[in-house]
């Protein structure tokens, strides 16, 4: 293929340019992304057979060819040096949740202290991408035809090695603020957290009209939920179903063993030669093959003897 000036397109093709301050993968063997969120991420990614694309990338991210990463609602840019002079643009889009849907996940988060404490602490508990799932809203992308990526360079295959290498140093940024992924999707840190504390802050005061609403019960059927009850996820919709157990009958079943035990342990029936079996013949220094069989004697005696030893007649 060649330019308008009878130039060949790929000519320049060849080892990156070294670059100097760029942004280099924390991870300098093995895989990349350490937190649940960034490796799901890349796991993603690879179920849409990107595997080897990305791989070429992964040498990019390390060498620090990525110089500028940005995440927005929507889109990710970045600019990743290559072997041409000038650095080459990197776009990756993905929908942003609009603010009604965003307001009917931060009802369910806000409805469970669980997600609101994990949040307001700085964390994204792995049941999150079950909570969006369940409000419509998947947290990761279904398929490669969510993510837009356009790069600048001349390679036709997507995702190029920039794009790849673009795909790990984001990783690493969710690594490093997990918040940075909610904020792809359409709802940055300050606004999400302030929002949570309102609607706690309102659920406690009362106000049904901020309070979520959670799952439709019966108010006569067993265990039905009080008036400010709220939904519950993840361990709480299995413990949630069992009894209460009064903190004394709980304290005098403590040392007991939750199923029957016997009498006495198992025991294994070998026979008193098994060892014997299991070894080589012994060297002329030990005694050689002689030593074998006054150890076979002395282990028939020996099994004898115990026998009649547990024998009570």
């Amino acid at each position: 293929m060649t330019t308008p000036d009878g130039g060949s397109r790929f000519a320049e093709f060849g080892p990156p340019r070294r670059v100097e301050g760029g942004l280099k993968a924390r991870s300098t063997r093995g895989a990349i992304g350490s937190s649940w969120w960034s490796r799901r991420f890349l796991e993603v990614l690879e179920s849409f057979a990107l595997g080897t694309r990305l791989t070429r990338g992964r040498a990019y991210a390390r060498r620090g060819q990525v110089l500028r990463l940005d995440v927005a609602p929507g889109l990710v840019t970045a600019s990743v040096q290559g072997s041409r002079p000038d650095p080459y643009p990197v776009r990756i889009g993905l929908a942003a949740y609009p603010d009604e849907v965003w307001g009917r996940i931060e009802a369910e988060l806000a409805g469970q202290a669980f997600f609101s404490a994990r949040l307001l602490a700085g964390d994204l508990p792995a049941e999150l991408e079950e909570l969006f799932a369940a409000a419509g809203a998947p947290l990761f992308p279904r398929a490669v035809g969510e993510l837009d990526q356009h790069c600048g360079c001349p390679d036709f295959a997507v995702p190029c090695k920039h794009l790849a290498a673009t795909f790990y140093l984001l990783a690493e940024a969710f690594d490093a603020d997990p918040f940075q992924l909610l904020h792809w999707r359409g709802r940055a840190r300050g606004e999400l957290l302030d929002r949570l504390r309102t609607l706690r802050g309102a659920a406690s005061a009362g106000d049904p009209a901020a309070a979520p609403a959670g799952p439709v019960v019966p108010a006569d059927a067993p265990g039905a939920p009080g008036p400010n009850a709220q939904p519950v996820a993840g361990a709480g919709r299995v413990l949630g179903g069992l009894p209460e157990v009064p903190p004394d009958d709980e304290v005098d079943r403590f040392w007991l063993s939750p199923v029957a035990l016997p009498d006495r342990p198992p025991t294994l029936a070998t026979g008193p030669e098994l060892l014997l079996r299991q070894l080589g013949p012994p060297g002329a220094a030990i005694g050689g093959p002689g030593l074998v069989e006054r150890l076979r004697r002395a282990y028939r005696q020996f099994g004898r003897d115990a026998t009649d030893a547990d024998d009570p007649r």
